[in-house]
């Protein structure tokens, strides 16, 4: 179990609060990138650890960019952001309230994988619309304006609308 000081604390929360480059609607904490912050002492170094959404993600240098100005506009005068591939980030990383954040912006959220089930695997996927609820829906292209979206129409209401693969 990892033991955070009070300092670390806020220096993780100040970099999760930065919102995602590519959907602004999601915290990086939210997210579920940020992995980690260390504090070197006695220097008073900063480094904080984050793990992209899939590698050679292009987001990965904006958001090392928004974490360092959000550090250093609270007084940290050294500040590194160094990426972490291991573990990869997954889907299941979305905290639930950034899942509710997605679907109420538009975006149909990713399933959660229950590592604890036992039961059979679905073959199909169905996905909710965030529009009007309705599972009947069909995918009108694997990628949607960034590589981690597919676009999706409801059958229902007709509403084209982004759907966060899951990874």
């Amino acid at each position: 179990m990892v033991t955070w000081t009070s300092v670390e604390e806020e220096l993780l929360s100040l970099a999760g609060s930065v919102p995602d480059p590519e959907l602004p609607v999601l915290t990086l904490e939210e997210l579920g990138v940020v992995r980690g912050v260390d504090v070197s002492e006695p220097e008073g170094r900063v480094t904080v650890r984050l793990t992209p959404t899939y590698t050679g993600c292009p987001a990965i240098e904006a958001m090392s960019a928004d974490i360092e100005r959000v550090l250093h506009n609270h007084g940290v005068a050294e500040v590194t952001v160094q990426t972490v591939l291991s573990p990869a980030w997954s889907t299941d990383d979305i905290s639930p309230e950034g899942r509710r954040k997605l679907a109420e912006f538009g975006i149909a959220p990713p399933r959660p994988h229950d590592a604890a089930s036992d039961g059979p695997v679905p073959l199909t996927l169905s996905v909710r619309c965030p529009h009007c609820g309705s599972t009947d829906t069909e995918l009108l292209s694997r990628f949607s304006s960034t590589a981690c979206k597919a676009l999706r129409r409801c059958v229902a209401c007709q509403e084209p609308f982004d759907h966060f693969k899951e990874l």
